[in-house]
């Protein structure tokens, strides 16, 4: 017999298999003159997915079966973060930093959203941060996947619990797996990390984000530091840690747990309007 958690993700499954022909791609064309594509699925109230680093819509979402478990409900967006995928990768610096969550809001507009669900895995997360910086307003909840907003005040820092110093062992084979990839830009993808340590990490008052807020995390991923001020300073916050689970095991096809989908339906589900 399969575990619950395994039948329950099953059923999702079968639902959205229902709705695979409605599936599309996409593209618009920013306010800078870059060509953006997307994927787009379902109905319902809007998800927007942001992949992380070097990933693509494809690969975060749907491959690896969670935009699939959230069709039957939802309109799921799910973007190619410009330098990636089967967007335009320029390789000037300067056309990446602030441009990556504004290119979101710009997909918001082009599909006429205006208010969406939003999770982001990884660098998705630090654009989710940016997002309810900037535009908390048009968002129905938010999910971080693989990040958090960490602790800047140094006495804060301290009082943080240790992570695990233990790795999952097959998370050097996902990363060489990733690494892979055909659509990998190199010199985009480093223009695209130069621009991180300015506009991506700007400072957020969340004390003020009033909306629910979902964390899943790897056990060996550093959930702590990740998560310890949002559990702090948000009124409304879920965290969920994968047990066993690092950075790339925690999202890729084939190492994906179940926990982590269910954990992302539920919270949405719940947060409906």
């Amino acid at each position: 017999m399969l575990p619950v958690r395994a039948v329950t993700l099953t059923v999702l499954l079968a639902l959205a298999a229902f709705a695979a022909d409605d599936r599309a791609d996409g593209y618009f064309v920013t306010s800078d003159n870059l060509k953006i594509h997307y994927i787009e699925q379902g109905k319902g109230t809007p998800v927007i997915l942001v992949h992380g680093y070097t990933g693509t819509a494809e690969g975060n979402w749907f491959s690896n079966g969670v935009a699939a478990a959230l069709v039957p409900n939802h309109r799921v967006v799910a973007i190619d973060v410009r330098g990636h995928g089967l967007s335009d990768k320029p390789h000037d610096s300067a056309q990446y930093g602030d441009r990556l969550w504004k290119d979101v809001i710009e997909l918001m507009d082009h599909l006429k959203i205006e208010k969406a669900h939003l999770h982001g895995y990884s660098m998705g997360g630090m654009i989710t941060t940016q997002l309810l910086a900037h535009h908390a307003d048009r968002f129905v909840t938010a999910a971080y996947g693989g990040s958090g907003v960490g602790e800047t005040d140094p006495a804060w820092k301290e009082k943080v619990p240790a992570d695990s110093g233990e790795a999952d062992p097959q998370e050097a084979e996902a990363r060489a797996k990733l690494t892979a990839s055909p659509m990998r830009d190199e010199e985009a993808l480093g223009a695209l990390r130069s621009s991180f340590a300015g506009a991506l990490q700007n400072p957020i008052d969340l004390t003020q984000i009033a909306i629910p807020v979902l964390a899943i995390n790897g056990e060996f991923d550093k959930p702590n530091a990740k998560t310890h001020r949002l559990q702090r300073e948000l009124k409304n916050f879920q965290n969920v840690i994968l047990p066993g689970k690092s950075h790339l095991t925690a999202i890729m096809q084939g190492y994906i747990p179940p926990l982590y989908i269910e954990s992302l339906v539920k919270f949405i589900n719940a947060n409906d309007k």
